[in-house]
């Protein structure tokens, strides 16, 4: 297994893990729409320096 393979399994059990504990917590809403903030931001920036 290689280390990116590895990093890329570590990051998604992070995700769950981070997921439990925000059902745990009630806090799924919060977390989801922060989720698709981050990436709509994340589009956008991407966007603006490919332009460049």
């Amino acid at each position: 297994m290689s280390i990116n393979r590895t990093r890329g399994l570590l990051y998604w059990l992070a995700r769950l893990l981070g997921d439990v504990n925000a059902v745990r917590r009630g806090r799924v809403g919060r977390r989801i729409g922060r989720r698709v903030v981050g990436r709509a931001a994340g589009r956008g920036i991407g966007r603006l320096f490919r332009r460049f």
